[in-house]
């Protein structure tokens, strides 16, 4: 073999290399404050029956499944126009488009003629942001970077980098003005992966019912919206996984007219790489470490997604108080010594099955 063919050899092989090495990188360093292709929810919903209709696709970074129920005269197009509400609704706040209106909004630090989609869930992450006392915040972007461009050169910031960077974490300097948001220090950016999957699943379940269905769900990742019944006129059945075997579920639950979601890694307790870049704290910029999930049971998919990240970040003392003063509201926490706790209502979603 020439010289030639062995230098191509090489290349090949190093290209190889590093293409392995940076999706490695890429799939445990989500650029989000979620976990978009993270699901520790097991859908238990399924039901033969010829009046199911179900459909998925890949949207926002994760698996969506629709899944309706009732006559087949109209259901593929009414759950391919709930796919398009999903896709238009990423198209306005995915971080990764310059011409989406954060896009914009993260470049120029202003960004005019909004949405009322985008306007809608910013003013809900100040909200969040508030009742937290800045546990959620969307202006944590800056921090994600910070790390993400540590971990890609094998390296880890420091305390000074980290400070430094939270000068640019802070949510009331957000200001939303009319049809305008802009920000109030400059060198900010946001990310919505928090919230906006939440938002768009409650926006695919309107288009459902407004198409005259009663009942089916919508699921991105492990943050569903369910409606309804099941053909037998039973609840919607939805386990959380168990970290140990994750064919069997912790704890079933049965929602109808509810949103579950959940955030967590199970698989940082047992991978350095998903541990460093799991769901970070804007008040410290670091990682959370005391719980290994948190579930939420909520009335609308986005506030069930918005606190299944705060609660997160909390921790299991602050987390249960918060929920407690919310209405409506129940959760499940797993600890890292996977003791569970449920907040006081948690018991009346619980299955007998």
């Amino acid at each position: 073999m020439d010289d030639h063919h062995k230098r191509i050899i090489i290349y090949l092989f190093a290209l190889i290399v590093m293409t392995v090495a940076l999706f490695t990188i890429y799939t445990h360093f989500p650029v989000g404050t979620d976990n978009e292709g993270n699901n520790n929810l097991i859908e238990e919903s399924n039901v033969n029956s010829n009046d199911v209709i179900a459909e998925s696709q890949q949207l926002m970074g994760t698996i969506v499944t629709i899944e309706i129920i009732g006559t087949k005269t109209n259901a593929e197009t009414t759950i391919n126009s709930a796919f398009k509400e999903i896709d238009r609704i990423e198209k306005l706040m995915t971080t990764f488009d310059s011409n989406s209106e954060i896009g914009i909004l993260n470049a120029e630090g202003q960004v005019d003629n909004v949405s009322d989609d985008l306007i809608y869930v910013i003013e809900q992450s100040i909200y969040y942001g508030n009742i937290s006392d800045g546990a959620f915040d969307v202006t944590i972007k800056p921090i994600l970077n910070l790390w993400k461009t540590k971990i890609i050169a094998g390296e880890y910031p420091t305390g000074q980098e980290i400070n430094e960077t939270l000068t640019l974490v802070n949510y009331s300097n957000i200001t939303v003005e009319n049809k305008t948001i802009y920000f109030n220090a400059e060198g900010m950016s946001i990310t919505v992966d928090g919230i906006a999957k939440g938002y768009a699943v409650d926006q695919a379940v309107k288009v459902l019912k407004n198409n005259g269905y009663a009942s089916g769900f919508v699921n991105a990742g492990g943050d569903g919206m369910y409606f309804g019944t099941r053909p037998d006129g039973s609840d919607w059945k939805v386990g959380l996984r168990n970290p140990e075997n994750k064919s069997q579920s912790i704890v079933v639950m049965e929602i109808s007219d509810m949103a579950v979601a959940t955030s967590g890694n199970y698989e940082r307790y047992f991978n350095e790489s998903a541990r460093l870049s799991h769901i970070s704290d804007p008040r410290t910029g670091k990682s959370s470490e005391s719980l290994l999930s948190a579930t939420i049971i909520a009335g609308s998919a986005i506030e069930a997604d918005t606190l299944a990240t705060t609660v997160f970040v909390l921790g299991p003392d602050k987390g249960l108080k918060l929920i407690e003063n919310i209405h409506n509201t129940e959760c499940i926490l797993v600890t890292p010594n996977n003791e569970i706790l449920t907040s006081s209502g948690f018991d009346i979603y619980l299955s007998n099955t």
